[in-house]
């Protein structure tokens, strides 16, 4: 018999596979979801159609999101209202993730990647996060950017959000403060870090007057 608890574990993974789902699609039918959302537009016939896929390709996975209160109704009613497009309305996934357009997961070493790091008030994260998220949509950022949400993470080590802003290569120091000089055009002007990714992978972390950071501008 499946106990509640892994139920609800079920719906959880299922749903985070299905947004990642939904907003690859929408972006390869010409627009992002946040741009839906954002322009009031009325998309139930393509979150329809992304949906039946789903059922087809994840039929476990898309059956415990029906048995939720509200169905897939719900769902869409909750991307309508922000879910996965602004931080402080997120509650069913830990971060909000955007690509660049010319980003190609297929092509980036992971290692020698790395990312500035922006720490912000909660009352401020929805602003700072459309001006990084709109940026690197445009090309003008880094690879990717991605933010934390009102989801409470138990591994969050700050009691601010973060917001991540990633380069390609760590190494390409021209190209990680190009992205600072733009990132203080969007209204960071404060000192912020930037971490390496091998340090993450390392569980390297500023702990007790320790500094993991590369580069700080």
């Amino acid at each position: 018999m499946e106990e509640e608890g892994d139920t609800n574990t079920l719906a959880g993974a299922a749903y985070g596979i299905f947004e990642i789902l939904l907003n690859r699609e929408l972006t390869k039918r010409g627009k992002y979801l946040f741009e839906r959302v954002e322009e009031g537009e009325d998309f139930r016939e393509e979150f329809e159609e992304i949906f039946s896929g789903f059922e087809d390709e994840y039929p476990q996975l898309s059956q415990a999101l029906e048995e939720e209160p509200g169905g897939r109704d719900g769902i869409y009613n909750m991307l309508l209202e922000g879910e996965g497009v602004i931080p402080s309305r997120t509650t069913r996934m830990y971060w909000i993730l955007q690509d660049s357009p010319a980003f190609s997961p297929e092509e980036f070493d992971d290692e020698k990647g790395g990312k500035w790091l922006i720490f912000t008030e909660k009352e401020d994260m929805d602003d700072t996060w459309k001006k990084i998220r709109d940026a690197t949509a445009e090309g003008r950022l880094g690879i990717s950017a991605r933010v934390s949400t009102a989801k409470e993470n138990p591994e969050s080590r700050d009691d601010r959000a973060v917001i991540y802003v990633n380069t390609a290569d760590w190494e390409d120091e021209d190209d990680v403060m190009r992205i600072r000089e733009v990132l203080r055009e969007l209204g960071i002007g404060q000192r912020i870090g930037y971490k390496r990714n091998l340090e993450t992978y390392h569980g390297e972390y500023s702990e007790g007057g320790k500094k993991v950071t590369w580069y700080s501008a």
